[in-house]
């Protein structure tokens, strides 16, 4: 069996996960409410007051259904560079999972696809619970708000993979602090999450357009908003395709030179 290996590493990844997931399912839960209810509603409530238009929003949009499934890549950022940092580098350096289960039948191979799959059930599991909220709280426009799970997975995968690559080459902790302040920080600002990138000045622009994040939020807000076409629907999900693919096979590249070289 080709993926028997993998398989191991995703059930010993879930048996870990079951030992904590109250927390991070109460944590996924409380933060969509937070900033839906306080960006959403409350500073929504006046947005929607100054009209769409001033705003740069789409006619006949709140700011809430706006928001909402920006929110929901952004969260799924985070949760990818959550679980691609400290855990790697733990798995690697500190607890010494992986070259454990190096010892055994089990390849560099394995730990990636393994580890992928993880990721695609935490951030599926992450996505399920943001969108319930989102349909609880009145801010989805129509069903399609249904379509940005697979697109928060995709979103989620393109920043896990080149972080986990990341990981897998530092020895010390520090400079992860580094990457949230000057890079999952300012992307989680200025990629389109809370306002149309077009807003931004002129020179930053471009950055923005560069970002794995805007091209999560512009396919996530298309697809539930209904705005997306087929050519803007191939660009986005292309670009996050393109990172989750370049990044898994540097995640395994550099993975089986700390471990094996």
């Amino acid at each position: 069996m080709p993926l028997r290996g993998a398989f191991h590493v995703l059930e010993h990844r879930l048996l870990f996960y079951r030992r904590t997931y109250r927390a991070s399912i109460f944590s996924s839960f409380l933060s969509p409410v937070m900033f839906l209810a306080a960006m959403g509603i409350g500073l929504g409530s006046y947005v929607d007051a100054s009209g769409a238009a001033a705003a740069g929003l789409t006619a006949g949009v709140t700011y809430a259904v706006f928001l909402a499934p920006g929110l929901l890549a952004a969260n799924a950022m985070q949760t990818a560079a959550g679980e691609s940092t400290y855990p790697i580098m733990a798995a690697i350096e500190w607890v010494r999972q992986f070259p454990a289960m190096l010892a055994t039948p089990i390849t560099v191979r394995d730990i990636v696809l393994g580890q992928l799959g993880y990721l695609v059930f935490r951030l599926g599991l992450v996505a399920v619970i943001f969108v319930i909220v989102v349909v609880l709280l009145g801010a989805a426009a129509s069903p399609a708000i249904l379509l940005t799970i697979p697109v928060a997975i995709l979103t989620g995968l393109a920043f896990a993979t080149p972080i986990s690559a990341l990981s897998a080459r530092l020895k010390r902790p520090e400079h992860f602090s580094l990457l949230f302040r000057f890079g999952i920080t300012p992307m989680f600002l200025f990629s389109g999450t809370f306002f149309p990138i077009e807003q931004l000045p002129a020179a930053i622009q471009p950055v923005a357009y560069l970002t794995p994040l805007y091209h999560g939020v512009a396919l996530s807000r298309g697809l539930a908003l209904g705005t997306l076409d087929a050519a803007n629907f191939a660009v986005h999900a292309g670009y996050l395709a393109a990172l989750t693919v370049i990044g898994a096979v540097l995640f395994e590249h550099f993975l089986r030179r700390r471990l094996v070289a």
